[in-house]
């Protein structure tokens, strides 16, 4: 809690965690703690998502507070409980609480402190709480407030001015439908999260293995997790069963990066002679407060020496010691330890707390309603003052508002839902984007209105499939065809070097394409992090990279495999079918920082000591030795949208390799600063690589289609700048006129500012910025970043976070008043999807998660351009002039009438003017298309012109207004001269006239008729022609079967729609739109 504010749980936390730290437990762990957090204090973590860490230290031991600490427990918990029961699921499960570091004692089954449950909650509401929440949803509107108040006035005797039931019934119509839909919705919500709270894992205890369920795992449990499955909570890396102590996972669903990374289990552990020896470890693991930061941890592993001592032996954990939830374990199976379950895992802390999504439209609505309550409040006024202030003059005034209520029409909202769920149901049936799933169906009209696109990388643009496209050794080029030509050089190379061998010569070797080509697909196949696996007779490949597993498949298109790894040794095995050993002498890791990975080892044939290293050409072309040929290259492949890596070899003397080695055991920190002084220096440029990072069917064509609309694509990827701007360029996010702007590594606000300013003077480039320095932005120039980017063609954001990618979308909103757009396909993207007004979810490789958390779920990202074209919907203007031209008929007849608050049509009447005799036709415009798809998209940039007839404007209300004044009066005061004998007669001409007039101002405004068009409009008379004869209270039959109700409702009704139609026809002439040239 910050502020003032009062925390309790956080004094108590702090008795809890005390009361329950093991009574073995010696104060050296303690001070080991100690250290652990000055080390989390001084840590100079610049991520902008972690959460400070204040009072790390462990409170000391006082059994005096051992009472108060179980009842301050027990008082905690029963508030708690209370509070669960009466508050919503999500905010429950993710209030703002503190988070606690806590020591974990292995020893035991169930720690004894409380921690949060292990649970996913995607619910709005439940049981208790369900039917207030959603009454109040409905009633905070303005809209739905009125018509409440209308409906209850009509229980009050001087007030009714008509039959209850017609004030009554559209609103428990309306709630129902609207209550109705919210439970479908929050009932399926339910349902996927028990699917995923009931996922079963096998959780070691002293009765073996026992199956539980993912909701009732808790902090201290050991948990087994199998290959392929997905980490149910965060914990601490124990046990594998990969002889190396190792695994790989995948992080694609937290933080976007498709490398695998390589986590490492607890040493002590791991060498433990089966995994029954966990159970009951005198061992205690101690955890940092939960934070966001999904890159750092600091932790400890602490056992006793021997029973008999009290000192305990500790060993530090980092990240590489964890196994964050939502990650997935790709090699072996897995023990580990949970230390955070729940609201306390990296995940959820990444997660944003779901918000209602409310679009546009209903924001538009909900303000022209007020306008329309304040035109009724000054048309009752006028009336009353025009009939005189006498003494009950308030009374009549409350009469008029009743009376002229049909101003905000109550179908309204009803008719808007209606067509909504007819957008969805076309969206959904539409063959040409299968798979699509609407999933909100409150929000389609915000499709037509998008300005920015904010999209992920992988998954989404990208298909995650690598395929190795290029080789370039100087003077010669491969590409994918020529595979075979490589394969020949190659094996002729390894026979002459077998004869070689066998011969015994030691004549210096003459540099052919064969052997160039042998050197550079031994280094490609030696240096690598890759590692292979046989399961049910496949072979398949682990990595921390997709590239690399790319070209080491191509090693092995071409005849060298690589067939074993450990961690000290590699084996290829040749195209001569003949093994060549090496011996890992040294690995050095690829970092951000470094661009490079490089590793020694030694030949086991010829005991030779190589070291490779292969890196981007940013930082390669300093290291390999001077050439003509290597940025021109690399540039030209560039353009083809290939990811490049360069090879390069140097040879090492025994006597060389052996200094290292004495330096590294002395200091390894020097050793590795002497490593990149003598090693990465004039390296043999051996090849240049280009692997392909193959994008999602139609992705170019896609994005040349948003963009041509006036939408502008930013993409924001957890992978790094070098991938991301390839997979840019590729899929022309970035023309070949335009250039591009990178930012990178910037820590303070002068440096972000200096940088902005630099790109704002540039045109026609686009902005690429790293992690580090958007954070600087976001947290210190956020306004001035947002202004500066948004000018710039697109924008690419490297390395962002969750939180980040969220934030990017709150920004844009808020300080732009843009609508935007967000697409993922991971769990990292459903933060950004959720913040978006619109958020698309694409079902990917990796789960569901995206696709279940979005409004829209679609199979690929081409979808997106069919999906943005939806039909401009007139539907809201039209139903407010239908409740307009009907309420100035009453207006017109009670002036006419003395002032009399009587209501010229009732009962029947009114309510089959809302539904039976209007509903049907106006519910054509949904159906209508101003443009034909056709033209829309081989012209996208209609879009921009299409998005200004979606609002309801001042202009276009006004224009509707006094539509509905003069077809009003026209009816009432043409009826009026056309009296004949009784007030029956004015009802059956006004009435007959007002649905012919509202028929044919639909017709008028549809551009493309369709068969259901013409059957609704047919239908529609034919039922009112059969109701006059039915419902004789309203209608005299003997006169509406006369010619002179003919010809009076014909007059009434040319005079009140031809000269409309007559200016608009005129006025399409002089000034027609811009798509009915096209069309």
């Amino acid at each position: 809690m910050r502020g003032s504010r009062f925390n309790s749980s956080k004094i108590f936390g702090g008795l809890v965690g005390h009361r329950y730290r093991p009574l073995s437990q010696s104060f050296d762990l303690e001070d080991t703690h100690r250290s652990s957090s000055d080390s989390l204090r001084s840590s100079k973590t610049n991520l902008r998502d972690s959460i400070p860490l204040d009072d790390f230290s462990l409170p000391r031991e006082d059994n005096s507070s051992q009472e108060s600490s179980n009842a301050s427990s027990r008082t905690h918990t029963t508030i708690s409980r209370i509070a669960q029961i009466f508050c919503s699921p999500i905010a429950w499960m993710n209030r703002e609480t503190p988070h606690e570091e806590r020591t974990i004692d292995m020893s035991l089954e169930r720690q004894r402190r409380n921690f949060p449950a292990n649970v996913i909650r995607n619910q709005k509401y439940n049981p208790w709480t369900f039917i207030f929440v959603i009454l109040y949803e409905q009633f905070r509107f303005f809209f739905n407030a009125y018509f409440l108040a209308v409906a209850l006035s009509q229980f009050i005797p001087a007030l009714k001015v008509g039959f209850l039931f017609t004030y009554i019934s559209p609103l428990i119509f309306v709630l129902t439908i609207t209550v109705g839909k919210e439970a479908y919705d929050d009932i399926k919500r339910g349902i996927r999260d028990r699917e995923a709270n009931g996922k079963i894992y096998k959780k070691l205890s002293s009765r073996g293995m026992i199956d539980v369920p993912s909701s009732t795992i808790r902090v201290g449990d050991l948990i087994y997790v199998d290959k392929d499955d997905r980490i149910p909570a965060d914990m601490v890396f124990l046990r594998t069963k990969e002889k190396g102590g190792a695994c790989f996972i995948r992080t694609d669903q937290l933080d976007g990066e498709t490398d695998w990374k390589l986590r490492r289990a607890v040493s002590y552990t791991q060498r433990l002679a089966s995994d029954e020896h966990l159970i009951g470890l005198k061992a205690n693991v101690f955890a940092e407060k939960p934070k966001k930061d999904i890159y750092h941890f600091v932790g400890n592993f602490g056992r006793y020496a021997s029973p008999d001592t009290p000192t305990m032996e500790t060993e530090g954990l980092t990240v590489d010691n964890c196994l964050w939830a939502n990650t997935v374990v790709a090699s072996g199976g897995i023990i580990g330890l949970i230390i955070y379950t729940g609201r306390d895992t990296r995940s959820v802390m990444n997660t944003n707390i779901p918000g209602t999504k409310v679009g546009l439209l209903d924001l538009e609505i909900n303000r022209l309603s007020k306008v329309l309550c304040a035109l009724l409040l000054i048309l009752s006024f006028i009336m009353v003052a025009l009939k005189g202030f006498d003494a009950y003059w308030y009374l009549y005034f409350f009469r008029f508002m009743l009376l002229f209520s049909a101003i905000i029409p109550v179908s309204l909202r009803v008719n808007l839902d209606m067509a909504k769920t007819v957008y969805s149901m076309m969206i959904h049936r539409d063959r040409s984007i299968p798979g699509t799933i609407v999933r909100t169906s409150t929000i389609p009209e915000e499709l037509g209105r998008i300005e920015y696109l904010l999209s992920d990388k992988t998954g989404t643009l990208t298909s995650n499939d690598m395929v190795f496209k290029k080789l370039h050794l100087g003077s010669v080029s491969f590409s994918k065809e020529s595979l075979d030509e490589i394969g020949t050089h190659l094996r002729d190379a390894y026979v002459e070097e077998r004869e070689r061998n066998t011969q015994g010569s030691k004549q210096k070797i003459r540099r052919t394409i064969t052997t160039r080509v042998r050197d550079a697909i031994r280094a490609i196949g030696v240096c690598h992090n890759v590692t292979p696996v046989e399961e049910e007779g496949v072979k398949t490949y682990q990595a921390s990279s997709p590239d690399e597993v790319a070209l080491v498949k191509f090693t092995d298109s071409v005849g060298l495999s690589l067939c074993a790894r450990d961690v000290n040794h590699l084996s290829l095995l040749t195209p001569e079918g003949e093994v060549e050993e090496y011996e890992i002498l040294h690995v050095f890791p690829f970092t951000s920082e470094s661009k490079r990975m490089g590793i020694i080892v030694r030949h086991k044939g010829t005991s030779g000591i190589y070291f490779y290293m292969k890196g981007a050409d940013v930082v390669m072309s300093t290291i390999v030795q001077h050439n003509d040929w290597l940025e021109e290259e690399c540039s030209t492949m560039a353009r083809e949208g290939l990811r490049t890596l360069v090879f390069g070899r140097k040879s090492l003397t025994p006597e060389a390799y052996g200094i290292f080695t004495k330096t590294s055991v002395v200091d390894r920190e020097g050793a590795i600063q002497k490593v990149v002084q003598s090693l990465e220096t004039d390296l043999d440029l051996l090849c240049l690589s280009g692997v392909e990072d193959r994008l999602q069917e139609d992705v170019k064509g896609t994005l040349e289609t948003l963009s041509n609309a006036g939408i502008k694509v930013w993409m924001l990827t957890g992978d790094k700048v070098e991938t991301a701007k390839c997979i840019a360029t590729s899929a022309r996010l970035v023309t070949r006129n335009q250039s591009m702007y990178t930012v990178t590594n910037v820590k303070t606000k002068g440096e972000a500012l200096s940088q902005l300013q630099a790109f704002s003077l540039l045109r026609e480039t686009c902005l690429v910025i790293d992690g580090t320095s958007l954070a600087v932005c976001l947290d210190s120039i956020r306004d001035k970043f947002i202004e500066v980017a948004c000018r710039a063609p697109c924008v690419v954001c490297c390395r962002c976070s969750p939180t980040q990618k969220a934030e990017i979308v709150r920004a844009i909103r808020e300080i732009k008043g843009a609508k935007t757009c967000a697409i993922g396909d991971g769990g990292n993207d459903v933060s950004m999807i959720q913040t978006a007004d619109v958020g698309i979810g694409i079902v990917g490789k990796e789960g569901k998660q995206a696709s279940l958390a979005a409004d829209f779920s679609v199979n690929q990202f081409s979808f997106v351009s069919r999906l943005l074209y939806k039909r401009s919907a007139r539907l809201g203007q039209f139903i407010i002039h239908r409740g307009l031209i009907i309420s100035f008929i009453q207006a017109v007849f009670s002036a006419i009438f003395y002032f009399a608050a009587i209501a010229i049509y009732n009962g029947w009447l009114i309510v089959g003017y809302a539904t039976i005799y209007t509903m049907a036709p106006v519910f054509n415009l949904v159906l209508d298309e101003d443009v034909p798809e056709s033209i829309v998209f081989r012209f996208p940039e209609l879009y921009k012109e299409l998005q200004k007839g979606r609002s309801l404007s001042n202009k276009t209300f006004f224009i509707w207004t006094f539509t509905s004044v003069y077809q009003g009066g026209a009816i009432m005061l043409l009826s009026i001269a056309l009296f004949e004998d009784s007030l029956v007669n004015i009802v059956s001409i006004t009435f007959t006239a007002l649905i012919l007039t509202e028929l044919a101002n639909v017709a008028y405004e549809i551009h493309h008729w369709t068969r259901f068009m013409i059957l609704s409009e047919s239908i529609t008379l034919l039922l009112y022609l059969c109701s006059m004869l039915l419902l004789s209270t309203y209608f005299d039959i003997t006169f509406i079967l006369s010619v002179g109700f003919a010809w009076r409702v014909l007059l009434v009704t040319l005079v009140s729609c031809m000269p409309l139609f007559l200016f608009r026809c005129i006025k399409r002439r002089l000034d027609p739109p811009s798509y009915s040239k096209l069309s």
